[in-house]
């Protein structure tokens, strides 16, 4: 490298974003994440020991996958390569490929190979690292925020360690803005600040975990601010939040967000808390989800969660989904945060659910039973030479409409699939299943 090419990467480095200056250059200086990165842990071992096996690094954006990286890269011995999935190229994996090989030919030297947004490759240039990634070649750490399981090929992620990152929590974003409010030569540490810890304190909480964002906020509010006479930038609460904006909603419809948000407020429905079950409800509808989906997990949950125990749910969700999609956003909110309390308080049971499953298992194994002749179809000429319907009994032609008869075949007689429980209307069923049981029409 010569004097012009230094002096160019050290003009792109104070031109590059302070998220981009402020990345961590050692472990000791990485925010968060303690769950993985914490003394001790099985990961920190790895990196400084030099001894990491291929990587997913998966998580929202800001909470560190790219500066983890960054991390390695200064610590490892290998030879680092750097590739974006959005613009490489299979041609630019068998460049990597072939270079790997010459320094391991020649130098013994590893090759570590980072690939950003690693869920833009689609399934042949995913193949094509595999060979490579196999054999220990290429030690692959890859980075997404989407959910590894649904966006990358079971066989790569077979040879590679999943390491989920968290939204960063308040205080790691604090430390991460005092670090940079601080340092001279990466952040802003050469301009005059005044600053109250409050309004940095709100700055990280409205951050929602992404360090990127509250430092590219506060570098904005910094270089707008005017200097008061004596040089000093004074950066409050309204001037972050005009730097900060409206965020949206950390929600994205086509990835696994999507479903996690899906399954937090179906669980809340399940678990009867109608507090929890709205804040849901409102992150989804915020976050641009289509109306559609989440009728559509309600009408689901109305008769796997509620079931039997209140028939009504799903008469409710029902007619909101239907009402909900002819009147849209925003009353539509209205429509299904009543249709999700009804369900959240409502008894419940899952009676049904697991009474399908069952008899869904069995099915499976005794298919080619034949029905009992007495229940087959007998309106056609001829079906009584067949014995078909003979000696079936018509229920309406007795007392309570019921009568003792048995509708399984000879081979399943004794199956028990539905256990009702003694939840809301589910009590009532329970109670005329135990008298027929006694051969008692129930009035």
């Amino acid at each position: 490298m010569d004097l012009f090419e230094h002096a160019s990467q050290g003009a792109a480095r104070a031109r590059a974003p302070l998220a981009v200056r402020m990345r961590p250059r050692s472990l000791d200086e990485f925010e968060g994440q303690e769950k993985i990165l914490g003394p001790g842990s099985m990961l920190r071992r790895a990196i400084i020991h030099d001894q990491l096996q291929s990587l997913i690094l998966y998580g929202p954006p800001g909470t560190g996958k790219t500066a983890l990286a960054a991390v390695i890269a200064n610590m490892t011995q290998s030879y680092f390569v750097r590739l974006n999935a959005v613009m490489a190229t299979v041609k630019d994996i068998r460049t990597v490929v072939e270079e790997a090989q010459e320094r391991s030919r020649l130098y013994g030297q590893g090759t570590k190979l980072f690939l950003d947004e690693i869920h833009r490759f689609n399934k042949a240039q995913q193949d094509a690292l595999l060979p490579f990634v196999e054999e220990g070649l290429l030690v692959l750490i890859g980075a997404t925020t989407e959910n590894p399981f649904f966006t990358i090929n079971q066989a790569l992620l077979s040879r590679s360690r999943v390491v989920q990152l968290e939204p960063l929590p308040v205080e790691s974003i604090m430390c991460i803005l005092q670090r940079a409010i601080t340092d001279e030569a990466r952040g802003l540490g050469q301009y005059s600040l005044a600053i109250d810890e409050k309004d940095l304190r709100s700055l990280a909480e409205a951050a929602g975990g992404d360090a990127r964002v509250a430092l590219n906020a506060l570098d904005l509010a910094v270089q707008v601010a005017e200097p008061d006479p004596t040089g000093v930038r004074v950066i409050d609460a309204n001037l972050l939040e005009e730097a900060l904006q409206t965020r949206m909603v950390s929600y994205d419809r086509a990835g696994d967000g999507h479903y996690d948000l899906a399954s937090c407020l179906i669980k809340s429905v399940r678990g009867s808390d109608p507090e929890a079950a709205l804040y849901w409800l409102a992150r989804m509808l915020l976050g641009g989800e289509d109306l559609r989906f989440i009728a559509r997990r309600l009408v689901i949950s109305a008769a796997e969660d509620v079931g039997l125990a209140d028939p009504q749910g799903l008469v409710i969700a029902n007619a909101a989904a239907q009402a909900a999609e002819r009147v849209g956003m925003p009353e539509a909110r209205i429509i299904l945060a009543e249709a999700v309390v009804y369900l959240a308080t409502a008894p419940k049971s899952n009676s049904a659910y697991l009474a399908i499953d069952q008899a869904w298992e069995l099915a499976e194994k005794t298919g080619t039973i034949p029905p009992p002749r007495l229940l087959r179809d007998s309106h056609y000429p001829g079906a009584a030479q067949l014995g078909h319907g003979i000696n079936y009994l018509y229920p309406h032609d007795f007392p309570s409409h019921w009568v003792k008869q048995q509708y399984l075949p000879d081979e399943l007689k004794d199956a028990v699939f539905y256990h009702p429980t003694s939840q809301g209307y589910e009590a009532t069923i329970t109670q005329m299943l135990n008298e027929r049981k006694q051969d008692k029409p129930s009035s």
